[in-house]
């Protein structure tokens, strides 16, 4: 008899039709656990449906789909749509033709870049915006941050980062949160552009801006925001969205603003979910 003696290199060499069984039998699993995934999260998502229906974010009517408004509150919000100033989003009464500026910032220009918000505070806007701020409704960022990307007219897309107004390290642990930096989150991932909470910190602890005049709130917030040491290379030259839930006489985003520039920053949008007007629109 003839016995054949493998070598350890012959023994060492694999089959390629096993190999090519193998991948199959491992991708035909992995596809079965992917199916059996994702029935398990449509499952979840209707049971939790069931326990906790859609409503309207804004009058608590049942809709189709969570985190939206009814066709009622809708119509009712005051959107802030083109024609308007190209530096302070002005809505115009008529179209006076492309890169129209306002003369509010042909006579007092902003230290801002671009101003963009969505919406006049008031109606069911303002109960968004409060329902965040103040009665920890948390889960509607994600909502009014798609809102603030559609109204930023691409400047979220070209920017470098998303940037959020802070909070003063007493005011956040009082409030547990931000809803500057809840909506700034969303509009981040959203759009997949990177957030930078520590771009910009607020290292005096400032007066409620509510009920303060335009030169109160300006003196208010003056010198009240610094960018660390450690994130100042990253900001030379970069586009930056400054983020805040509303936009009354520009004080805060001012201060902000000036911050960010001086640490080197090229560009800088402010973009809110609201504004507020004085006057008739």
């Amino acid at each position: 008899m003839i016995s054949t003696v493998l070598s350890p290199k012959s023994r060492m060499q694999r089959n390629p039709d096993v190999d090519k069984v193998n991948h199959m039998e491992q991708e035909g699993s992995r596809n079965r656990a992917l199916h059996w995934a994702g029935l398990l999260r449509r499952l979840g998502r209707e049971a939790v449906g069931i326990v906790y229906p859609p409503v309207c974010c804004g009058c608590g009517r049942l809709t189709g789909d969570h985190h939206a408004v009814c066709p009622a509150c809708w119509s009712g919000l005051r959107l802030i749509e083109r024609p308007y100033c190209e530096i302070l989003g002005l809505p115009f009464a008529f179209d006076a033709g492309p890169g129209s500026v306002s003369p509010e910032a042909i006579a007092d220009p902003p230290v801002f870049d671009r101003l963009r918000s969505v919406a006049i505070h008031d109606g069911v806007v303002r109960d968004l915006v409060h329902g965040l701020k103040y009665r920890d409704r948390t889960d509607l960022a994600p909502m009014m941050g798609e809102w603030m990307i559609r109204a930023s007219d691409g400047a979220v897309a070209a920017a470098d980062m998303i940037v959020p107004v802070p909070l003063h390290a007493f005011r956040l642990w009082r409030r547990k949160f931000n809803q500057a930096a809840e909506l700034a989150r969303a509009i981040a991932g959203r759009a997949e552009k990177p957030y930078r909470p520590d771009a910009l910190r607020r290292i005096k602890r400032t007066s409620r801006q509510v009920g303060l005049g335009a030169r109160a709130r300006e003196e208010n917030v003056r010198g009240a925001f610094v960018v660390p040491e450690s994130g100042r290379p990253g900001l030379s030259g970069k586009r930056i969205i400054l983020v805040d839930d509303v936009y009354t006489t520009g004080a805060t985003v001012s201060a902000a603003t000036r911050a960010l520039k001086r640490a080197g920053a090229g560009d800088v949008t402010v973009l809110t979910f609201a504004r507020a007007m004085s006057g008739p629109i």
